[in-house]
């Protein structure tokens, strides 16, 4: 029996060891961030992005190099091989390729997303600095074309905005928050491209809110972070307040889930001490990739610029700090997710800090080691 005793002893201590230096890992040893090829346009950020059979679309936004110049250039992001990865594409940086104009006029903090195997980008500031926009226009890659769409409106008004986000499921997509520099909103619209039209859904329960993420997963949209004048599910006027939508509802559509800032008594979130933010930027990963099915935010500000990355687990419902993205903190960047040979695989690109602009191009590795050479 003493025996039996000691080697169980010992079994759990070594169980109890292995936990205690898991827990412990430095956060810039839990993951990588690898330069891919920079962003051709000029350094910008308060951009816009969408992905259409696995190829990111990023452009618009703003040249801080020249006051209230705003963009309408458009490129096109290729990702390339892996080593030990999926074939047939030309090298690990992926390619850049400058594709036609945005069909709408020059603007920064638009929202992009696509759906039915085109993009979409509308809303945002106009050129001169001061006046939201409400028009959208979709692009067709097969003829490399822009075309203007249904405008953001019901019968008796149009309702233009900045810094709002955006879901795309199958054949609709969503429009919602966002800022018209007045007022701040908690208002969703779904967009369909089989009629062309918006239609007014059940609003946003939690904070009216501009420059949060979201993300899609397993048909149900994700939203989270932002700005809000409130303080209803703030701390000063970082949201903390995070949802899940269902589109196919009959009901109601929306579930709070876990804070992401420490307001429980329990200790799970004693370590949500970065996470509020605003105008930051997220991607998803599946699989074996991220062990499991993740989400990730990275960049933004709460008072100063972050570049604190954070994973999200779908499954639990709970927050791990990652290692920090590795160049500048900074607002307006785009972040995408693409699918190369059945491997999801996660981006991050541009964005601005006061009047620097950037133009590069990062990846992110959740399970490697973190390496300041790649």
């Amino acid at each position: 029996m003493k025996r039996i005793n000691i080697a169980l002893f010992s079994l759990m201590l070594l169980g109890v060891l292995f936990s205690c230096s898991k827990a412990s890992l430095n956060y810039t040893q839990n993951g990588n961030w690898v330069t891919r090829a920079g962003f051709p346009g000029v350094p910008s950020g308060n951009g816009a992005c969408f992905v259409i059979n696995d190829a990111a679309y990023v452009g618009t936004g703003i040249n801080p190099n020249t006051p209230n110049q705003k963009l309408v250039t458009m490129y096109k992001y290729t990702a390339g091989q892996v080593p030990g990865g999926p074939t047939g594409y030309d090298s690990a940086l992926g390619s850049w390729t400058q594709i036609a104009n945005y069909g709408g006029s020059p603007r920064s903090n638009a929202v992009g997303f696509a759906v039915g195997g085109k993009g979409y980008i509308g809303t945002g500031l106009a050129n001169n600095g001061f006046t939201p926009l409400a028009d959208f226009w979709a692009y067709d890659p097969g003829s490399n074309s822009w075309s203007q769409i249904d405008s953001i409106h019901d019968a008796n008004a149009s309702y233009p905005r900045l810094d709002a986000v955006a879901w795309g499921f199958d054949s609709v997509a969503y429009v919602l928050t966002g800022t018209d520099l007045n007022y701040y909103f908690q208002d969703v619209w779904r967009y369909s491209p089989a009629t062309n039209k918006w239609t007014s859904q059940p609003f946003l329960p939690g904070s009216p809110r501009s420059g949060a993420v979201t993300w899609v997963y397993k048909n149900q949209g994700y939203l989270m972070t932002g700005t809000t004048p409130s303080g209803q599910f703030a701390i000063g006027t970082a949201c903390y307040d995070m949802w899940r939508f269902n589109p196919n509802a009959s009901v109601n559509p929306w579930t709070r889930l876990r804070d992401i800032s420490n307001t429980n008594p329990g200790t799970y979130d004693d370590g949500y001490t970065n996470l509020i933010r605003n105008h930051a930027v997220g991607f998803t990963l599946l699989g074996s990739v991220s062990n499991g099915d993740k989400g990730y935010l990275t960049l933004g500000s709460n008072g100063s610029a972050y570049n604190y990355t954070w994973e999200y687990d779908f499954a639990t419902d709970l927050w791990t700090e990652k290692t920090p993205y590795e160049s500048a903190g900074r607002n307006g960047a785009v972040g995408f997710t693409l699918t190369v040979g059945g491997q999801t695989r996660g981006f991050v690109a541009c964005g601005l800090n006061g009047l620097t602009g950037y133009q590069d191009v990062r990846e992110f590795y959740p399970l490697q080691v973190y390496n300041q050479y790649d």
